[in-house]
């Protein structure tokens, strides 16, 4: 059996692009989107380790992650 090589297993990453009415994605377009997850998620993550530490904690709460989505994602 494979090692995963993401943080995140492809399954449930294939479920969200089938919910979006995919009725069939590539093993390519899998692989890319898992990275491009990850690599968003990570982003979110270090941003929200930089407001909580900005703000004297060093537990991230919920807020720091909602501010580091609108300021890595926009939305």
């Amino acid at each position: 059996m494979a090692k995963r090589t993401t943080p995140i297993p492809v399954a449930p990453l294939y479920k969200i692009l089938r919910k979006a009415g995919a009725s069939r994605v590539s093993e390519e377009a899998k692989r890319e989107f898992v990275e491009i997850i990850v690599e968003v998620a990570e982003k979110i993550a270090e941003r929200a380790v930089e407001l909580a530490k900005h703000a004297g904690r060093k537990t991230v709460q919920e807020e720091d992650i909602r501010l580091a989505k609108k300021e890595v994602v926009g939305a």
